[in-house]
């Protein structure tokens, strides 16, 4: 099916027979809920790069660094919890424009804050609105598509959350060399004022009608979808181990690339981004593979992946080749299993969809916001060695978690 055809259809037949006719989504529309998935995140990683800019500025100690990062996933777990759940009881294009006036308030605080009391503060603000931002296109998206298409149009909107992710790192590497630290969070605000406008114009009625319940049920309703859920259990335990690993790498790189004997600038250490970027939007083909039906055994090949990025990441300091061999596998695994595993949870309960990536997404803050602040501690005390072993470890408990939860529903299956 050609995707950018407006008259491309995909044909239902429900159980009374009749055949109902429902239009598959245009591929400028899923273009532009890409971009904005990119632009909304990348708020959530402009400070990876930054951590020893902003570290001189406030006289942060390198060690307790990492907790710039950790403010940011504690707003990610907050709008993950308090506002993507949103999107199952409101209009979701309005829920969506309130946002984005708000996160531009935020990232304009954040560029003029004048302690570290304030940017931890603004962090937790832009953590939580870039999140909420992100996961509620997502959620616009899978609800826009058809069951068939689901997997490939939110491989598309994660592949602009991928880019966004990744080329954070460039922007902030290169405004800040030019303009400073506080610039990237000013000029972001900027386009999110932008991005408010288009999106005021261009996006299409929300196709799924709010469920009628009330705010306080519609939080408890989360803790039952996480208690019954098994394939929500187990996708985002995956999550949470490969996300500690893939942060721990990025919230890391920062500090030896920027020291004796590298002495590189921001501008260099977020070009690595851009590597990273050809592993990760190589995975978004995943979400095809799980239409398919071949979501398990694709997660394995991106678990191993991940798994074998560690070694050549670890002779970084003899090698940038090897080092960007590793960012291609880390980004094309860990992205891979992120696809698939929103594919298969976006297939539970369609009225839940925002519920469904919330909960999700909780797993992901969890993982991201600890491999954050362990990766900076054991920097500090076992060198990039020990930050290597950290992602080793993360990537193999991932592999077995999966290796272990397949075995066994085989197992369920064959009794």
């Amino acid at each position: 099916m050609d995707s950018g055809c407006t008259q491309c259809v995909v044909k239902d037949r429900p159980k009374s027979g009749e055949v109902q006719v429902r239009h598959a989504i245009p591929a400028a529309l899923v273009l532009l809920l890409a971009v904005c998935c990119a632009m909304s995140v990348a708020n959530v990683y402009y400070a990876q790069p930054l951590l020893d800019a902003i570290a001189a500025d406030f006289g942060i100690q390198q060690a307790a660094v990492g907790g710039v990062i950790t403010a940011t996933q504690l707003g990610c777990a907050l709008a993950l919890l308090l506002l993507v759940p949103l999107g199952d009881l409101l209009n979701r294009k309005r829920l969506i424009c309130a946002q984005l006036i708000l996160l531009a308030t935020a990232l304009t605080m954040t560029g003029m804050v004048g302690s570290p009391l304030m940017l931890m503060i603004g962090m937790v603000g832009v953590g939580m609105l870039g999140t909420a931002m992100t996961q509620g296109l997502i959620a616009y998206a899978a609800a826009l598509a058809h069951e068939s298409e689901r997997g490939r149009v939110v491989g598309a909107a994660q592949s602009g959350v991928v880019v966004g992710l990744l080329m954070a790192r460039c922007f902030a590497g290169l405004v800040t060399d030019l303009l400073g630290w506080r610039s990237v969070y000013l000029i972001s605000g900027l386009l999110t004022i932008v991005m408010l406008i288009v999106l005021r114009i261009a996006l299409p009625a929300p196709r799924v009608n709010p469920v009628k319940m009330s705010y306080p049920k519609l939080l408890r309703s989360m803790v039952t979808l996480l208690a019954s859920e098994r394939v929500l259990q187990v996708r985002g335990t995956i999550g949470l181990l490969m996300f500690g690993a893939f942060s721990t790498f990025w919230s890391a790189l920062v500090l030896p690339l920027s020291a004796s004997p590298f002495a590189m600038s921001h501008t260099q250490i977020g070009a690595f981004g851009l590597v990273g970027a050809i592993g990760a939007l190589a995975a978004a083909r995943a979400g095809r593979l799980a239409d398919r039906g071949l979501g398990q055994w694709t997660t394995g090949a991106a678990l191993v992946c991940l798994l074998m990025s560690w070694i050549p990441i670890g002779f970084m300091q003899h090698s940038m080749l090897a080092l960007i061999a590793g960012i291609v596998l880390l980004d094309m695994g860990g992205q891979a299993v992120h696809v698939i595993n929103q594919s298969m949870i976006f297939r539970l309960r369609p009225e839940a969809q925002s519920r469904l990536v919330g909960c999700y997404m909780l797993f992901y803050s969890a993982g991201s916001g600890l491999g954050a602040a362990a990766s900076t501690y054991v920097y500090t005390r076992t060198g990039w060695v020990g930050v290597c072993t950290l992602g080793f470890a993360l990537s193999m408990a991932a592999f077995l978690m999966w290796a272990v939860t397949l075995a066994l529903a085989q197992a369920r299956l064959a009794r």
